[in-house]
């Protein structure tokens, strides 16, 4: 694991929390995103725990960097703020998750667990809530985008939709009647049709392509008017 941080006490003391657990192994510790490319690079670290404000390179650049030089680390986004537009700009780069700096140790472990497994470490509802404060469509909402796997169908919609206003796996489920396997199956599809990686980018592409919209209260909401239709 590589800790990514510009203040070396918090490098220090996410070192001290995690060291201890026999799962993790601390192999380097950056200051500015420049350095954890550089360090990433010849260490070949599973995750990097990647602060997303710092100077000379910030995380996003480096989230985006490490995408390219090093696909198989997978980045942690931390922030001060539970809301932070530089959270969704790692995101979109390529982040696998986002803790805010205050979380417990207990949570931080969990994320970086979830992370190293492949799979998203953001709350359905807190990723809803950064992503409506800072995406906007534009004007007229555009076209959602074309699948280049082919066109969703009208169910493959319905789920997407819901996972943008924050619904997770279970609630989908009940909302849809459906099979838990049966909405994982979904949202696979979904993944392939967008070309996104994950939960993250499904619906930043949501708000961007207008199928949802942020309401006016800040929240995330379904666009007035039809409901979803298929797209292509």
């Amino acid at each position: 694991m590589l800790i990514v941080d510009d203040q070396p006490l918090v490098r220090r003391g996410l070192s001290l929390i995690l060291s201890p657990d026999p799962a993790f192994e601390v192999v380097g510790e950056a200051e500015n995103g420049e350095q954890a490319v550089t360090l990433a690079c010849r260490l070949a670290p599973d995750v990097a725990v990647m602060d997303i404000r710092m100077p000379v390179l910030d995380g996003v650049d480096a989230t985006r960097e490490l995408a390219t030089a090093v696909p198989d680390c997978r980045v942690l986004a931390l922030s001060t703020f539970d809301l932070d537009e530089y959270v969704v700009g790692a995101l979109r780069a390529g982040a696998y998750g986002f803790l805010p700096k205050d979380s417990s140790p207990e949570d931080l472990s969990a994320a970086i667990r979830t992370v190293h497994a492949g799979e998203a470490a953001v709350a359905p509802r807190l990723l809803t809530r950064l992503i409506a404060t800072y995406v906007r469509s534009p004007a007229g909402a555009r076209p959602a985008p074309a699948a280049p796997a082919g066109a969703l169908t009208p169910r493959e919609v319905e789920v997407w939709h819901l996972m943008a206003t924050g619904l997770d796996n279970t609630e989908i489920s009940r909302t849809l009647d459906l099979s838990l396997s049966t909405v994982k199956n979904y949202i696979t599809s979904i993944f392939d049709k967008l070309a996104v990686r994950d939960r993250a980018q499904a619906v930043i592409a949501a708000y961007e392509s207008g199928l949802v919209t942020a309401r006016e209260t800040g929240g995330a909401g379904a666009r007035a008017g039809n409901p979803p239709k298929a797209v292509g």
